[in-house]
Parts: C-alpha cells; sequence; structure tokens
C-alpha cells in the first residue's frame, strides 16, 4: 500500500521542514526546470512527466509518485504532444510522458499562436488534462488536413470521417 491510497493523503502537511510548493516549472515547450535551472537528466525528466496530476481539493497542478506530492507551476499545457501514429481508422498521439492514446479530434482547438490544443488522459486522476501538439506532431497532420464544411475551418479527415478544429476557448481543468 502506498502513502497515496491514504483518503488524507492529499490533505497531510508535508514532511518537517519542508513545503508543498516547488520552484519546478514546466515550460510552453514541456521541459522542466528547476530553480532556473533546465532539468536535463533523462529518467528525472521522465518521472516528472509520469508524476503530473492536480490536487483533488484546489485543482493546482502537482507532481506525485505516490509517496509524496507538491504544486508546480505549468506554464502552457501539462502534457505535449510528440508525434502521431496514423492508422488507417484513428490516430495515436504519442505523449512526453511515453503513453499513447487515441485522438478524439472533436476537442481538439486552435490556440492564439496557432498551436493545437487537445484533451488527454480522460479517464487519470485529475484528467482530463489539456496537451498541447509539438510543431512535429502538428506538422504530421499534414496529409489528414481537408477543407472544413465551411471552407475556413481547419479540419481532418480520419477513417473516413471530416472533424472540424475549431478555435481554444479555455482549458481542460
Amino acid at each position: 500500500m502506498k502513502p497515496s491510497d491514504h483518503p488524507d493523503f492529499f490533505r497531510l502537511p508535508p514532511p518537517p521542514g519542508r513545503s508543498r510548493e516547488s520552484t519546478i516549472r514546466l515550460d510552453s515547450e514541456g521541459r522542466f526546470w528547476h530553480e532556473g535551472r533546465l532539468v536535463e537528466h533523462a529518467g528525472l525528466r521522465a518521472g516528472l512527466h509520469s508524476w503530473i496530476s492536480r490536487h483533488p481539493d484546489d485543482g493546482r497542478y502537482i507532481l506525485t509518485n505516490g509517496y509524496d506530492w507538491s504544486y508546480f507551476t505549468v506554464e502552457d499545457a501539462p502534457y505535449v504532444v510528440q508525434s502521431l501514429k496514423v492508422g488507417p481508422h484513428d490516430v495515436a498521439l504519442v505523449l512526453d510522458d511515453g503513453t499513447e492514446e487515441v485522438w478524439d479530434p472533436a476537442g481538439t482547438r486552435v490556440g492564439d499562436v496557432g498551436a493545437l490544443y487537445t484533451a488527454v488522459k480522460r479517464s487519470a486522476p485529475g484528467g482530463p488534462f489539456e496537451a498541447r501538439f509539438s510543431r512535429h506532431a502538428q506538422g504530421s497532420l499534414g496529409p489528414l488536413l481537408v477543407d472544413g464544411d465551411d471552407g475556413r475551418q481547419p479540419s481532418v479527415r480520419i477513417g473516413g470521417q471530416v472533424h472540424s478544429i475549431g478555435a481554444k476557448r479555455g482549458g481542460f481543468g
């Protein structure tokens, strides 16, 4: 049994001499920073990406490994779509935490600077979360792009269905 299995895990005070606030920051490119320095260790980066969650009471972003947790800052979206796996009937998103999930383009939106955003990890604790498409992932959509019904709205064709992509209206949580 992990400490996170305890019903009051997120309400218990931090260990003596510690704080739940951290200087860890996730920038808009999906890179972690700590005390102003880029986190370069591959294993630590992978761990941090896999520990993203939300506090169940206040909804703020946290990092938790099941044994401890702390708040951290997210500048844009907590996840980045690194690449796509295009199949005949669907598209899988490869996220920066190493997971894959089938893309539901219905909730995908174009952000202020032209980046695409979509909902991911709908069934994860604290989900759904927002993910921003990396330049590479967004460029990989090229073969799927088609004119929308009105000829102006960007759309993609997946498995014979056309899905419109709208303007970003806000985050996913």
